[in-house]
């Protein structure tokens, strides 16, 4: 398997009028934690097409606030990992589009705030979740909430379907967990069915003879990851969350079976962005 380390840099949305700090800590630690480079961006917006109003001002003074937010930011990354090879880049352009068209020689993308109904001029992580983690040809970090500190042996959680993008989230999810030196547990969601042709013994047994085949050979690869696998009974954004509530992050393809038709992440992965409390990771199929 050709591993996320053998890609380029992890990019991070620098949102200039929010704080990028614990966006930015997540990424600038994964980024030594893979040796990889770490690459700080802003995006501005085109000026307004208009007639009657110059909105050259605007767009200068927005490239300026940019410019200065990259500035303070990666003199913050150099100072907490030095050794990390941290650059930054000031984009003109909508910023769902300049990430997305990053992502395709990226090793990971990291967005800040999860406030998906915010709308803002710069890259506000808010606007940018659903898009960019619905396109993006990389896995996808969003880093909302502050550090936890528990006294529980360090662990990651992954979701599990028997879905192709589950079965690369699984990948990463060893992968992360091989280099954290962490726990990994794999969580397969039931939830019984109103209506059903099968005993409810019958459709729970099929969801772990599922998990057992997708998670079948990953521990030979990894024997230094110490996995769990566990059948839960319940939603399973909510079911998730629970099971993430003091993990480093939960990692979840971007599609599963239960996804809503027309959508590019699934129900799951949209709940989790609002619920998880963790960083939420999500991996597209490869």
């Amino acid at each position: 398997m050709t591993r996320t380390t053998d890609r380029h840099d992890i990019v991070v949305g620098i949102d200039p009028v929010k704080n990028w700090h614990l966006a930015l800590a997540w990424a600038v630690d994964e980024a030594r934690l893979r040796g990889m480079g770490l690459r700080l961006v802003v995006a501005v917006p085109p000026q307004h097409d208009t007639q009657h109003v110059d909105d050259t001002p605007r767009h200068l003074a927005l490239r300026q606030t940019g410019t200065e937010a990259l500035r303070t930011a990666i003199a913050w990354a150099h100072s907490r990992q030095p050794a990390v090879n941290a650059t930054s880049a000031l984009f003109d352009g909508f910023p769902a589009g300049v990430l997305n068209g990053l992502s395709s020689e990226a090793g990971m993308i990291v967005l800040g705030s999860r406030h998906l109904s915010r709308t803002e001029e710069f890259l506000s992580a808010g606007s940018l979740v659903v898009p960019v983690t619905a396109q993006a040809h990389c896995p996808v970090a969003v880093v909302g909430d502050a550090e936890h500190v528990t006294q529980e042996a360090p662990y990651l959680v992954v979701g599990v379907d028997g879905s192709e993008s589950s079965r690369a989230a699984l990948a990463w999810a060893f992968e992360e967990a091989d280099l954290r030196r962490c726990a990994l547990r794999a969580i397969a969601v039931w939830q019984p069915p109103v209506f059903s042709l099968h005993s409810g013994d019958t459709l729970f047994h099929a969801e772990r003879r599922m998990l057992s085949e997708t998670t079948a050979g990953w521990a030979e690869k990894y024997p230094d990851v110490r996995i769990t696998h566990e059948v839960l009974i319940g939603s399973p954004v909510e079911t998730l969350a629970n099971a993430a509530e003091h993990a480093l992050a939960v990692v979840v393809g971007r599609r599963g079976r239960g996804g809503y038709t027309g959508m590019r992440v699934g129900s799951v992965v949209h709940g989790l962005l609002h619920r998880a409390h963790c960083p939420v990771i999500t991996v597209p199929a490869v």
